[in-house]
């Protein structure tokens, strides 16, 4: 894989701006310190979380980590292990993520939301990190864990929440190629600059949104199974047009083939109108613009791009869902990284 600097009991984040991979090993510890070591460096690298040990003086455990932008993948290989994400852990995190986990070795257990999963090998899941939940394997085991921006797949795929504590099939298909592209994008990642880092993280993560997609249960929701549909596929089809300024309802009610009454009381029955819900997938699709530190385009191109005819409304409509400015936004996603 290249060269791999092997870290010492010192916080992940420390080594944020590096574009090598970066390895932390327990081995670099005490029996004394290891449960320490491992909780800061789990912590740093994705969220505070408490841990629990079989037996943690005995503990060995190894974490590999790339940077890709505002992304980050990694690779833990431990002993058997809890994790709890608690409610206290959360309240001051202004940045929300998801964890996509790919177990390598064996089964994996995950619970949130009320919802309880086993995962094996040949599968994916999907966890918030805004909301408490516990993450275990019973014996040694080896993960993948892809750390990627909420507001980058709410862009994709709508509200991600509801694919929480569900198992992905990643047997075949574009499942597995999403699989397949983490494991040999780890291979390659030690010969690329940053740029090209940026570039294969947007390339999983569209491989993951595309398996997503694929999945029935993407559809699931309070509606009923046909207007879930009607609804999934008028999202697919605005984002697929969102860079038109001139998006009217009735257009992509037409495209669709369903009356404009029936497709806006299908955005209202699930908490917005539908032009609400496009400016909120806009805005998406320019924060995660705002997020790459390879792009070029000034905040102006960015708006216009995604469909916003005027600077500052879009400036305006940013603030308002984000809290802050974009010129604000751009300079902290540059100043921070994953890793």
């Amino acid at each position: 894989m290249g060269t791999i600097s092997v870290r010492p009991a010192k916080p992940a984040a420390a080594f944020a701006q590096e574009d090598e991979a970066m390895l932390f090993s327990t081995a670099n510890s005490s029996s004394l310190a290891r449960g320490s070591y491992w909780q800061d460096v789990i912590s740093n690298t994705y969220f505070p979380l408490d841990l629990k040990y079989r037996d943690e003086d005995r503990f060995t455990g190894d974490l590999q980590c790339w940077s890709m932008g505002n992304l980050s993948l990694s690779r833990i290989k431990c002993e058997a292990i809890l994790y709890k994400r608690h409610e206290r852990q959360i309240v001051a995190e202004r940045e929300k993520s998801f964890l996509v986990t790919i177990p390598d070795i064996a089964s994996i257990n995950f619970a949130q939301d009320g919802r309880e999963v086993s995962c094996a090998p040949g599968g994916f899941v999907l966890e918030r990190g805004d909301a408490p939940y516990e993450f275990s394997h019973p014996g040694p085991n080896a993960v993948w864990v892809l750390k990627v921006p909420s507001s980058t797949l709410r862009a994709r795929v709508g509200p991600p929440e509801r694919l929480t504590a569900l198992s992905f099939d990643a047997t075949k298909g574009v499942g597995a190629y999403f699989v397949d592209a983490v494991r040999s994008s780890a291979r390659r990642l030690n010969e690329m600059d940053g740029t090209a880092h940026e570039v294969v993280g947007q390339h999983l993560v569209d491989l993951l949104c595309m398996a997503i997609q694929g999945d029935e249960r993407v559809l699931s929701s309070n509606l009923s199974s046909v207007r879930s549909a009607h609804l999934f596929r008028a999202e697919q089809f605005i984002r697929n047009q969102l860079h038109k300024q001139e998006l009217l309802p009735q257009d992509i009610a037409d495209r669709c083939g369903i009356s404009l009454r029936y497709l806006q009381r299908l955005f209202t029955d699930s908490g917005r109108s539908i032009c609400e819900w496009i400016r909120e997938q806009r805005l998406l699709m320019c924060d995660e613009e705002l997020r790459k530190k390879s792009s070029q385009l000034t905040i102006s191109e960015i708006a216009y791009n995604w469909g916003f005819s005027d600077q500052s409304q879009f400036s305006k409509h940013y603030r308002s869902y984000f809290g802050r400015s974009p010129s604000e936004a751009r300079l902290q996603y540059r100043q921070n990284a994953i890793c």
